[in-house]
């Protein structure tokens, strides 16, 4: 290859980055969208409370452009291809844990989470981080609820053991 073909190919615009140059933007017009149309606070000081959402949102509006500069010089390192696998574990522990934490309550269905977590980073087989991921969210359970005074849903486990 020649110099200018390398030089245009790592030119190129990184569509990736581009893309969460947009959703930077979005983010930032939402943002200050919301503020705006919440009507104004206290009119009579100069920092009230729509100051710092406004701040964020030009910080966002101020990274997104950022970002699309880079993108378009493709000056962002070279990403490593993503595994799916581990993703789906995760994604996969945070639906097990939302469908079960009223019927099963917070231990169990925070244990599967945890195992499916760990199963995601490749830690321990199933058969263990199960009970292990029980035992430790039984133990916050017991701190938050019984401790701390917080509610946290309950299942049969927490039932048989208070």
């Amino acid at each position: 290859m020649s110099l200018d073909n390398q030089q245009q190919e790592r030119r190129r615009p990184d569509w990736a980055a581009l893309a969460i140059a947009a959703l930077l933007m979005v983010v930032s017009v939402v943002i200050a969208w919301s503020t705006a149309s919440h009507g104004a606070g206290a009119n009579y000081a100069r920092v009230g409370p729509t100051t710092f959402p406004y701040v964020i949102s030009v910080a966002f509006f101020g990274l997104s452009i950022w970002t699309v500069f880079e993108a378009w010089r493709g000056d962002f390192p070279e990403r490593e291809k993503q595994e799916i696998s581990p993703i789906l574990w995760i994604v996969g522990g945070l639906a097990a844990q939302m469908l079960l934490l009223k019927a099963a309550g917070f231990s169990i269905a925070t244990g599967l989470l945890f195992a499916a977590t760990a199963r995601a980073f490749g830690r321990g087989p199933l058969w263990k981080t199960i009970p292990i991921g029980i035992v430790l969210s039984f133990v916050v359970w017991v701190i938050f609820a019984k401790g701390l005074q917080l509610s946290l849903p309950a299942g049969p486990l927490e039932h048989l053991l208070f």
